[in-house]
C-alpha cells in the first residue's frame, strides 16, 4: 500500500490553504504522495496513513470545520503521525510571540496531547482588506492587527521538510 498522506486545512479567504498547498508540494516534491483537501470535504481517513492538520485563527479560534475533524478524527488520528497548524497573526516577529505562546485554542489542546501530535505550528497569516467584509474591517481596525501578507513561505517549507525527515526516518 503507497503511504498517503493527508494535508486538510479550513481557511475562510483562502491564505491557510495557500499554506497547506505549500506543505503538500513539499512533500510531494520530496517523493511523498500527498493530497490536499479542505477538512469539510474528508470522508473516511483509512486511505491516509499521516495527517496534517491547519486552520486559520479568528480571534484566538480555529475554524469549525478544523475543530470539528479534529474532534471527529481523534481516535484514527491517534493512530497516525499527526502535525498541526494554526495560521493567523499578523505583523513582524515570531508568531508565537506575537500570539503570547498560543499555538492552538485551548479547547483542542487536549485533543493534540490525546493523539501525540508530532508538532503544533504556528505561521503568519494574511488579512487582505479587500476579501473581508465591514464587520471584520471593523474587527481588525479595532484590534490594529496590521494588514498585508505575512506569510513566511521560507519557515512554511522548512516544517514541511521536518516532515519529510521524520517520515522518511520512519521508512516511508
Amino acid at each position: 500500500m503507497d503511504n498517503r498522506i493527508l494535508i486538510a486545512y479550513a481557511t475562510k479567504h483562502g491564505a491557510t490553504a495557500e499554506i497547506a498547498t505549500r506543505i503538500g508540494d513539499v512533500l510531494r516534491g520530496a517523493g511523498l504522495t500527498a493530497e490536499v483537501l479542505p477538512a469539510n470535504r474528508v470522508g473516511d481517513l483509512t486511505a491516509y496513513q499521516a495527517v496534517v492538520l491547519g486552520s486559520a485563527v479568528y480571534i484566538g479560534q480555529w475554524r469549525k470545520e478544523a475543530a470539528r475533524f479534529l474532534k471527529a478524527n481523534e481516535q484514527v488520528l491517534s493512530q497516525r503521525p499527526v502535525w498541526l497548524f494554526s495560521s493567523g497573526p499578523t505583523g513582524e516577529g515570531d508568531p508565537v510571540q506575537l500570539t503570547s505562546g498560543w499555538r492552538l485554542p485551548k479547547a483542542l489542546e487536549p485533543v493534540a496531547d490525546r493523539i501525540h501530535a508530532r508538532d503544533v505550528a504556528v505561521f503568519h497569516g494574511a488579512l487582505d482588506p479587500d476579501k473581508m467584509n465591514g464587520l471584520e474591517k471593523l474587527m481588525i481596525k479595532n484590534v490594529k492587527a496590521p494588514v498585508g501578507d505575512f506569510r513566511d513561505w521560507e519557515a512554511i517549507t522548512v516544517w514541511a521538510m521536518a516532515i519529510v525527515d521524520a517520515l522518511k526516518n520512519e521508512g516511508w
